[in-house]
């Protein structure tokens, strides 16, 4: 229903013209609602054009959503404009001095071909996994990020010959999940990575019980698993983005003019039509009345 950002946020217009509602951090305290307090660790190239494709979906819950976006000290941001980083971003330590966060999404990142141990800001990252596994109610990670928490509990990442890239049909297999449980019995679902799992180890770590499977689409393997604590869920693909992205990315990849990495499969770059709209509102909006659900009213007293 109401994102609450910044009277002078440089895509307000632009999120109102989409019909999500935008209120300042004033106003939300005078309608004495407790909102919800997500960190966003936003590491994606242009964090600022990336910004809109979290917050549509965010705006889409019926609950006030507080973003805070979280930037790292060891990453350079090489491709943002560093002066809306320093007036918009925040510290990781300096988003959960004062108040908790109820939720947390770690963004993906275009590092998947790399190992995790050659990422220069991956100890910083996985400190603040192992923080919110402790801490924050349910952690989010997409594409990069999601392999991130998966690393975490011992679960490693396998490079690809060819990038995954395009949309892909997606089998839910728990129609009971809170989170994904309202998702259709099959829905399309964007992929954009050079790695990922087979699904036999996935399965052998589901019977292991460290992993609980929810999605599985039969030529993008497993797409959506959590940890079974249900701290986190790791959703592979990027249900967040819109047309224009894969379009950007389409564009970017064909200028490094790599031989393992083709045109998007099932997605026309010439008439590009959004079939995983629904998919994502429906995820993030069910993860957020999952946080709701599960917060202990006895955070309440924090921010009073």
């Amino acid at each position: 229903m109401t994102v609450i950002v910044p009277t002078q946020y440089h895509a307000l217009s632009v999120l109102e013209s989409n019909n999500i509602r935008c209120i300042s951090e004033n106003d939300a305290a005078r309608q004495d609602i407790r909102p919800l307090r997500i960190g966003i660790l936003n590491i994606m190239p242009n964090v600022q054009t990336y910004e809109f494709n979290l917050l549509y979906p965010l705006g889409k819950s019926i609950l006030q959503i507080i973003p805070v976006w979280i930037k790292l000290s060891t990453h350079g941001y090489n491709n943002t404009n560093h002066l809306h980083l320093s007036d918009l971003y925040i510290s990781f330590k300096e988003a959960v001095k004062n108040k908790p966060l109820d939720g947390l999404i770690i963004t993906g990142a275009p590092v998947e071909e790399l190992r995790f141990e050659e990422v220069k800001y991956w100890d910083e990252v996985q400190s603040i996994i192992q923080y919110a596994r402790k801490n924050i109610i349910s952690t989010v990670g997409i594409c990069w990020g999601g392999m991130a928490l998966a690393k975490t509990i011992g679960i490693d990442k396998e490079p690809f010959e060819k990038k995954l890239f395009g949309i892909y049909q997606t089998k839910n297999l728990d129609p009971n999940h809170p989170i994904t449980g309202d998702l259709d019995d099959v829905f399309q679902c964007p992929q954009s990575r050079h790695s990922g799992y087979s699904d036999t180890l996935l399965e052998d770590r589901q019977n292991q019980g460290k992993i609980k499977l929810l999605a599985h689409s039969d030529d993008a393997g497993y797409v959506i698993f959590e940890t079974t604590d249900k701290r986190f869920i790791i959703h592979l693909g990027h249900p967040e983005y819109n047309s224009g992205r894969l379009i950007e990315e389409a564009e970017r990849d064909r200028a490094k003019q790599r031989e393992d990495v083709s045109n998007p499969e099932n997605f026309d770059l010439k008439n590009p039509a959004n079939c995983w709209r629904s998919h994502r509102n429906e995820f993030f909006s069910q993860w957020i009345k999952y946080i709701y659900e599960e917060t202990s009213y006895d955070f309440v007293g924090i921010y009073s």
